[in-house]
């Protein structure tokens, strides 16, 4: 009698192991709680950002179709001598007020981390002019370097000088616009420097001291290098701030000119980069040409940042 034999049944895989939901799925309260900023910054960061380079091809009124300009709007940006004129102002304006700036922003900070008594009612004056709302200032310094009843003019003539125009001469609206921002920046950059003095290890001070060092070769020697990542802060945010004036010159002097709200003064001698975007936009209603000129301001500020970080890299490097 023949045995039969039995063929062994296939082995059963082993049941695949369950899927752990992905990253975004385990996490998704996480990314639900942050996303609100992001949204944001998609809605009125990059959104518009896009348009404007979009729009920056095109030339369009803010009313009819656009029309199709291509590269056109650069390239009479690039022979447009108001534009030009407005970065050299612009670049004279921050220069008066960001050297001048950090120096008593830099001293401001040594005597503040020096102070004994009152140290909180100091740093709270000082940082002041930075939360005041720029268009109060702007009018108060208007009636500061008025012609006829600027206290400016009122301290020349008690010390038997004669007045000056200084918002009616090219030289005189720079030195008014530079003055306002001085004031209005140095005692921000103040608390800046103070918060980079106050991580300078005391030991150093003492040990330079020991050696023989003076108040002032300490400063050069110990304070100036250990401070330079703080001065490269302060001077990028400067120049980005800087490069960008516009409510400064536009509330300072709107009322000095018989010409548009954004013409700098007489003789445009105050139309920074960013009020020349908004004449061309919003009084010639170029829309399209206006974004080409925001394009051209971003890559300036851009352009100046890289130098200063450069130059400050190399001093570093030696």
């Amino acid at each position: 009698m023949a045995v039969l034999e039995e063929t062994p049944s296939a082995v059963a895989p082993p049941p695949a192991p369950p899927r752990r939901p992905g990253r975004i799925l385990r996490h998704w309260r996480l990314y639900a709680a942050i996303s609100p900023f992001y949204l944001l910054f998609l809605a009125f960061g990059l959104i518009p950002v896009g348009f404007s380079l979009y729009l920056s091809l095109h030339r369009w009124d803010g009313l009819g179709a656009m029309e199709w300009a291509g590269l056109s709007q650069y390239e009479y940006l690039l022979t447009d001598s108001d534009f030009w004129s407005s970065i050299g102002t612009t670049i004279v304006i921050w220069a008066m007020a960001t050297f001048p700036m950090i120096f008593l922003a830099m001293v401001t900070a040594v005597m503040l981390n020096s102070a004994v008594r009152l140290k909180n009612l100091y740093r709270f004056a000082y940082f002041l002019p930075n939360v005041t709302s720029v268009v109060a200032i702007a009018i108060v310094f208007g009636s500061v370097f008025s012609t006829n009843f600027g206290l400016v003019n009122a301290l020349l003539q008690a010390v038997g000088l004669d007045q000056i125009a200084w918002l009616n001469t090219p030289w005189g609206i720079k030195i008014a616009i530079a003055t306002l921002m001085t004031w209005q920046w140095t005692g921000y950059n103040a608390i800046i420097f103070l918060a980079g003095l106050q991580t300078i290890p005391g030991e150093l001070y003492e040990a330079a001291r020991i050696d023989g060092a003076g108040p002032v070769q300490t400063f050069f020697r110990v304070t100036l290098p250990l401070l330079r990542p703080v001065l490269l802060f302060v001077l990028v945010v400067s120049t980005v701030t800087g490069l960008q004036s516009f409510s400064e010159p536009q509330v300072l002097l709107q009322n000095t000119a018989n010409e548009s709200t954004y013409s700098g003064g007489p003789g445009h001698a105050g139309r920074t980069m960013v009020l020349y975007f908004f004449q061309q936009t919003f009084d010639n209603n170029d829309f399209g040409y206006g974004a080409a000129v925001a394009w051209g301001i971003f890559l300036v500020v851009v352009l100046f940042s890289v130098i200063n970080w450069r130059l400050l890299q190399r001093r570093d490097e030696r």
